[in-house]
């Protein structure tokens, strides 16, 4: 038996290739599908299912190319209603992959179709538990993402799911088996994962809270409950997409690929729905980008913040892209569904430049510099999270967190101000989303709060 975690660090995603006597089975696998059939290949293996755990809210799964491409039927848990032909697995069902048994564990709470799949290795041994987002490595799924599919459900009632889920299907199992849960630290669908991307079951009764025994019904689903911030915009389009279908990648790919010419790229932007996307570096977007563009880095955490940031999949957008990354960034755009890339600028920003078209630039501060202008009269915002604004800040600080940016437009300074997050990473987006809408106050904080806490800057916490 051959089991493999394939982590997707700009997701915070974990799929996984399952391997014995000649069959495989993927598990939640990305839309790209080759590294899941060059694994089969090189294991001379046919894969025979794609189970899912749950229709994902954070990213567009793979099932359906991967079916298309190998013959493979999709398997989800009971209660999934999918618009495309799939095999909805009894509790308990059985299936087998080589000398291996997959066994469903319905764990309704995070969604109510929600399973886990229990592998039992070529002994009979159980050995590996799927989790999805039933369990993650100290943290449990968000329960406020299937509302809209009954209307009666509410947060309280799923959160109420999800403790019985737990303690029924998943603490009674051996202490020994590995946890192998769908994301890890940076995503949306919990509130405190660990950076860990697996562990053993016994361990994780010992330090996840959501597995503590003492922790009634009703103080689990406090606990779940607090602080939970609301889930990114994009969310339900990416469930829809999952559970009714989408185009194939290799289609997106080859409608999108689609090189411009500075003067064809300049016409293209004209268009009132057209959207300019640069992933460049951050350094190199504030030294100059093409006005009205909004930055997300290919070398960030991506695809999330293009989510929760540009919000409808539908989007029709224009890339400015490092030259030769142009297949890169319209694939990890498609791992969340913005499927709407109608071209990119050939030649990258240099041609932009070469035709003699105008530029823009985001005003850029040292943590040094920041330091000796910053006094009482100095208007800073932190673009960070609430909780990490709270474990420490600058003095006076207005927290306005970049995941709300959109919302929260109006309550930006209107005279010059510094904005900075952890890194200068999300700084820069919120900088240059700012300026699309018309606030031109932005002075960006180099390195962010890592940059800050070098200097003498007292930081304080809440």
């Amino acid at each position: 038996m051959v089991i493999r975690q394939i982590y997707t660090p700009c997701l915070a995603q974990a799929s996984y290739f399952l391997a014995s006597d000649g069959e495989a089975a993927v598990f939640d696998p990305l839309r790209e599908t080759q590294p899941y059939i060059a694994e089969a290949q090189q294991l001379n293996a046919e894969v025979k299912y794609v189970f899912e755990t749950h229709f994902h809210a954070d990213f567009v799964s793979g099932h359906l190319d991967l079916a298309a491409k190998t013959g493979a039927s999709i398997v989800y848990g009971p209660n999934a209603t999918p618009s495309f032909e799939a095999l909805i697995a009894n509790d308990s069902q059985e299936f087998y992959v080589g000398k291996c048994k997959i066994q469903v564990l319905h764990t309704p709470g995070h969604t109510l179709e929600s399973s886990c799949y229990l592998i039992h290795d070529e002994d009979g041994k159980p050995t590996y538990l799927i989790t999805g987002d039933t369990l993650f490595i100290g943290d449990v799924g968000r329960p406020d993402l299937a509302q809209d599919t009954a209307a009666d459900l509410t947060s309280e009632i799923l959160a109420g799911m999800l403790y019985d889920s737990l303690r029924a299907k998943i603490w009674p199992l051996p202490d020994d088996l590995v946890i192998y849960p769908s994301h890890g630290a940076g995503s949306a669908c919990g509130k405190n994962m660990s950076k860990e991307t697996f562990d053993t079951l016994g361990h994780q009764k010992q330090v996840n809270y959501a597995l503590n025994p003492s922790l009634s019904r009703e103080g689990f689903i406090a606990e779940l409950l607090d602080g939970l911030a609301n889930p990114p915009a994009y969310f339900p389009q990416n469930v829809f997409l999952n559970a009714k279908g989408y185009d194939a990648l290799d289609h997106v790919l080859e409608q999108s690929l689609n090189p411009l010419s500075a003067e064809a790229f300049r016409t293209a932007a004209e268009a009132t729905d057209v959207l300019i996307l640069d992933v460049r570096h951050e350094t190199e977007f504030t030294a100059a980008h093409i006005p009205g563009s909004i930055f997300i880095g290919l070398n960030g955490t991506f695809a999330p913040w293009v989510g929760s940031v540009l919000e409808d999949v539908n989007r029709k957008i224009l890339l400015v892209t490092p030259v030769g990354k142009e297949q890169e960034a319209i694939t990890r755009l498609a791992r969340v569904g913005f499927d709407g890339v109608i071209g990119y600028l050939d030649g990258g920003f240099e041609s932009w430049q070469a035709a003699g078209f105008e530029t823009d630039f985001i005003e850029n501060i040292s943590p040094e510099a920041f330091a000796e202008v910053l006094s009482e009269e100095t208007t800073v915002v932190d673009a960070r999270k609430p909780s990490e604004y709270q474990s420490g800040h600058v003095t006076n600080a207005l927290n306005l967190p970049l995941d709300s940016i959109n919302s929260a437009i109006q309550d930006f300074p209107k005279s010059k101000f510094y904005v900075h997050c952890a890194g200068g990473y999300r700084s820069v987006i919120a900088a240059s989303v700012l300026k699309k809408n018309g606030n031109h106050h932005a002075v960006n904080v180099l390195l962010g709060m890592n940059g800050i806490r070098k200097t003498e800057l007292p930081v304080v916490s809440v």
